[in-house]
């Protein structure tokens, strides 16, 4: 399979556990809910595709029928352990460790459900169709969430808030050892790759951060702008008092951060 790295930290993945949370899209689970109830599985299998410290299954186990087996899948396998340690004991998990970009419908066999969170905008176009392809394939439901738009909101604004914007997004674009990721166009493509075969819900899981978020607003601040700078280095000289005041408004409760993510349910559209 292809390389698939995210380079994420357990500290940050931990810092967001709440907000994410938070945001995930509630109202896709009756549709999702409704689909086990028509089936005759004695069980779920579940696959959380790059499944981090395991936080999609601490959300997500609680809100559906049991019993539960969970199969999770990263490539870092520290990030795995910690995962497979960190399941609710009333479901049953196992880890796979490897990459997932090149899942076809064989490996999805018996699976109930692929879900995962923030995965979609490190792949690329094609990966997002062969995981739609492989789904249908395998009648499969997917249940991907929080996948970035490219929008932000920040109040107060700032002059210079859509240009470091539009530089992060571009940077989210990016091409990564011959890959092209989709960064914020990727939650359309899935749409598109999705509806072919499945019928597709989607709703908005934006995060609302305020000053009870200030540890995780300061982080995002700080990824969000080196990334920008990143891209375009032009930009620095002005990014790092921009960042300056930004943190500042931040530690002093005057920050108020949306940050826009979409929710999608794809359920084949003939049972298997």
């Amino acid at each position: 399979m292809a390389t698939l790295s995210t380079g994420l930290r357990p500290e940050w993945l931990a810092l967001r556990e709440g907000a994410d949370a938070g945001a995930r899209a509630v109202g896709l689970l009756d549709p999702l809910r409704s689909w086990f109830a028509r089936r005759s599985d004695a069980g779920l299998i579940i696959r959380d595709l790059g499944c981090g410290t395991g936080s999609m299954g601490r959300w997500l186990s609680g809100r559906l029928p049991r019993p539960q087996h969970w199969i999770l899948h990263d490539r870092d396998h520290d990030l795995l352990d910690r995962a497979v340690g960190a399941l609710p004991g009333m479901v049953s998990v196992s880890g796979e460790p490897g990459d997932i970009t090149e899942l076809r419908a064989a490996d999805l066999a018996g699976t109930s459900l692929v879900t995962a969170s923030a995965l979609l905008d490190l792949l690329t176009a094609a990966e997002v169709v062969r995981l739609a392809d492989a789904c249908a394939a395998a009648g499969c439901p997917a249940l991907l969430t929080l996948s970035v738009l490219g929008r932000a909101e920040l109040d107060p604004a700032d002059p210079l808030d859509e240009e470091i914007a539009a530089a992060f997004n571009a940077h989210q674009r990016r091409e990564v050892a011959g890959r092209r990721l989709l960064g914020p166009d990727a939650f359309d493509v899935a749409i598109g790759a999705f509806s072919r075969k499945s019928v597709v819900y989607r709703q908005p899981s934006p995060w609302r951060l305020g000053p009870a978020d200030a540890a995780l607003t300061e982080e995002w601040l700080r990824g969000w702008v080196a990334a920008a700078t990143e891209h375009r280095p032009d930009l620095e000289p002005a990014a790092r008092p921009y960042l300056a005041r930004r943190l500042a408004a931040n530690a002093a409760g005057r920050l108020r951060v949306v940050v826009e993510h979409g929710d999608l349910l794809a359920l084949p559209e003939v049972d298997s």
